[in-house]
């Protein structure tokens, strides 16, 4: 058996070797050329797996160690029976603490207390359900959004206008579909009222930058349309702008990693379903207090110097992204 692997994704060396042919490649050498005989792939958002990249392979089994697929064609992977396995889940707790320490910004920066403001929470999955349980334990009020689970699922959520309208924050999590493509547009972008926030840690494409015209809004932005390459007046009118690293957290990788290599275990019967890196720490989920975050989140996730090192390097997105230095999570 022959694995192709993004050697951007941390704790694989070694652990494959064993059972397979194993070859690391950088995101941009995923060629029709260098996979044709791969069994399997291993691979982040930066590789589009479609008919261009996959026909003529002989791939069977892609797993992303990412939490979204939308550079995976799921049609045409379903009509050649490749097998297709997320991360989903694996970064919940490293975007929650972005998230946070963009609220102990707002906070200081505004004065206000959670309980003086409402938490608008679009997506209301893996990362969105636990912003939701730690603002609520904060004191925020949350009103809650999610279109692609409410047609699925039928579920009592508000809508995206009464959200828009009520909020004085908006934080979005939702996955890139066609439901939430432009989920934030023209048109929709004026029901924000004057000095509301515009979080965005799901995808860029939620987010029409053409849209992101106001200068009333205070926006915090970690993902971009046409990433690598990202807007630099969005860049310039965003509060906080850091460079799709909101779940990049030692814990989410080794649990992006861990999730990708027991799929691919499960997948071809390999001894391996249960493992997981032994080089980060576990951390045990815990409630803390507002003044606890408040007080402690720069320490962990310093989205000023984050900030600050994209807008002096805006063309060196990709390397900044690349070369990020993992933060612990510690709730």
């Amino acid at each position: 058996m022959r694995v192709v692997i993004d050697r951007a994704i941390p704790f694989l060396q070694g652990v494959l070797e064993p059972y397979a042919e194993v070859e690391y490649i950088d995101s941009n050498d995923f060629t029709k050329e260098r996979i044709t005989n791969a069994d399997a792939l291993i691979i982040r958002t930066r590789t589009l797996c479609d008919k261009a990249l996959l026909e003529g392979t002989k791939v069977q089994f892609i797993a992303t160690a990412t939490i979204g697929f939308d550079h995976i064609d799921m049609s045409y992977c379903r009509s050649r029976n490749i097998a297709v396995s997320t991360s989903a889940g694996c970064n919940a707790r490293g975007v929650l603490q972005w998230v946070s320490a963009a609220l102990a910004l707002l906070a200081r920066c505004d004065g206000f207390a959670p309980e003086e403001r409402t938490l608008g929470i679009v997506g209301v999955g893996n990362v969105g359900s636990l912003v939701k349980k730690y603002a609520e334990h904060w004191g925020f009020r949350t009103i809650c959004c999610d279109p692609p689970r409410q047609k699925r699922e039928g579920l009592d959520f508000v809508s995206l206008d009464e959200v828009l309208t009520n909020a004085d924050i908006v934080t979005l999590h939702t996955p890139l579909e066609a439901m939430t493509y432009h989920l934030i547009d023209k048109w929709n972008i004026p029901m924000l009222h004057p000095n509301a926030v515009l979080i965005n840690a799901s995808r860029g494409e939620c987010v029409e930058t053409e849209a992101t015209q106001r200068d009333d809004i205070t926006y915090i932005t970690d993902v971009w349309e046409g990433e690598p390459d990202i807007d630099e007046d969005y860049l310039a009118k965003s509060l906080i702008a850091t460079p799709h690293i909101a779940g990049y957290t030692a814990q989410g990788k080794a649990n992006a990693s861990a999730m990708a290599v027991q799929a691919l275990a499960r997948h071809f019967a390999l001894p391996l379903t249960e493992w997981s890196p032994n080089e980060v720490a576990k951390v045990e989920p815990r409630m803390v207090s507002w003044e606890e975050m408040c007080n402690t989140i720069a320490q962990h996730c310093d989205i000023e110097a984050e900030s600050i090192a994209l807008r002096n390097n805006p063309r060196n997105f990709e390397a900044l992204r690349n070369n990020y230095r993992y933060r612990e999570e510690y709730f």
